[in-house]
């Protein structure tokens, strides 16, 4: 995770100095952070959607009549639930935490100048492993052979597309979207045939949407 940071904060830096060269009159640096509900939308597992957090960093600046554009590099921590048994077949909800890094390039259509915004566009999302709560790494998921370990080691780079209302003043606003993960989060288990066999023969898929609502302080 220490290169991607690297990576992304070089781009994020990048990304700045441009909206700033480009867009004087109008550019704002805000900082963000708030509450998200993660669901995965998937036919291999049963599962429950979590509560987690994400904040970052952002730069708006004015593009062309009533539409601006957004840089932004947000962290994240995602949480979901997977239906499991323990090992002394126990029913048991194992809780998974994914985290990682998000940059992102959006329109925003200013419904009301500096007040109300519709905010719609790409994220490019950087996941580190998968983790679960000491004790429960071999917890057996529901409906196949896997243990909760064998699952961690997700796709790395994903991509999402993002949609959100955001409504305040110049220097405050809140903000609510929805991501939806248009890339298959578990294709990397896909490259191991023992993992397919313990899944009842089936390919791994899934996808993760998540709704979040946070505040933006600008600058």
């Amino acid at each position: 995770m220490k290169k991607q940071f690297l990576v992304f904060s070089i781009l994020f830096c990048s990304a700045i100095s441009f909206a700033q060269y480009g867009y004087r009159d109008g550019n704002r640096i805000g900082i963000s952070g708030g509450v998200s509900q993660s669901t995965l939308f998937t036919s291999n597992f049963n599962a429950k959607s979590g509560i987690g957090f994400g904040g970052g960093l952002s730069v708006r600046g004015n593009y062309y009549d009533n539409w601006s554009m957004i840089y932004g590099m947000q962290f994240f921590m995602n949480k979901f639930s997977l239906e499991s048994t323990t090992l002394t077949a126990q029913s048991k909800d194992t809780e998974f935490n994914l985290s990682g890094v998000q940059v992102r390039l959006l329109m925003s259509y200013n419904v009301i100048k500096d007040h109300i915004s519709i905010d719609f566009g790409p994220v490019l999302q950087i996941n580190g492993k998968m983790s679960v709560k000491s004790g429960d790494e071999t917890n057996i998921l529901k409906g196949t052979s896997l243990n909760a370990n064998q699952i961690l080691d997700v796709s790395k780079v994903n991509g999402n597309v993002y949609a959100g209302i955001s409504a305040g003043t110049k220097v405050i606003r809140a903000v609510v979207f929805y991501e939806y993960g248009f890339t298959n989060v578990f294709n990397k288990l896909n490259s191991q045939e023992g993992l397919t066999l313990l899944n009842n023969n089936n390919k791994f898929k899934g996808s993760i949407g998540t709704i979040n609502g946070q505040i933006i302080l600008n600058l």
